[in-house]
């Protein structure tokens, strides 16, 4: 795939504007302020491709970009507190709506903090993903903000804080060494390769 060629295709604010699925789809999740932007410009070496914002709960909208036969989605961050109730509510049924839809989603990549516990907001998202059977896989973020021993501690307190962890594919991810950019890389390669 040439990621380079990766193109923002729309953005939506509620679920019932979105068209119906013309290709398969994979959906970035997680917390507000957890670097999806970050990891999305990686994947696709672009600096401005999603724009990355210092505000927590920018992101909104759900985003799409369009690359060959695939879809890339930017959901909402979600778990930020400062936001309306009424923004929350808009925003989980966005998420929600969209998990829940019978769009072709053939994976959702999770995003966790490498540095702290998975929130309940991410406990509940492995929950719900598993329940729903949806494929997914956790990608840590900010792995080179931590001491190599704080990365091994890290490590070994998630076995016990994410429900199923060993049976779900973890990828410790840093957009400044770019470790975990080919992972993820392959991982999308594989999933697109499927459906062709």
């Amino acid at each position: 795939m040439n990621y380079n060629k990766a193109e923002f295709s729309a953005a939506y604010g509620t679920f019932s504007q979105i068209p119906p699925c013309e290709r398969i789809e994979i959906a970035f999740a997680g917390r507000s302020n957890v670097g999806k932007s970050t990891l999305i410009n990686k994947i696709f070496n672009r600096k401005n491709l999603a724009r990355v914002s210092s505000v927590p709960g920018k992101t909104a909208t759900i985003n799409f970009y369009g690359l060959e036969n695939v879809y890339f989605v930017d959901l909402p961050g979600y778990g930020y507190a400062k936001i309306a109730k009424s923004e929350k509510r808009r925003w989980s049924e966005l998420i929600e709506g969209y998990l829940n839809s019978d769009r072709d989603i053939r994976l959702v990549f999770l995003l966790i903090d490498m540095r702290h516990a998975p929130s309940a907001d991410d406990i509940q998202m492995i929950n719900y993903l598993v329940e729903t059977e949806l494929p997914f896989a956790i990608i840590l973020t900010k792995a080179d903000k931590l001491k190599k021993m704080q990365r091994i501690e890290r490590m070994e307190a998630f076995k016990t804080e994410i429900p199923y962890f060993d049976q779900i594919h973890i990828i410790p991810f840093s957009s400044q060494t770019f470790e975990g950019v080919e992972d993820v890389r392959s991982i999308i390669e594989e999933i697109a390769g499927e459906d062709e």
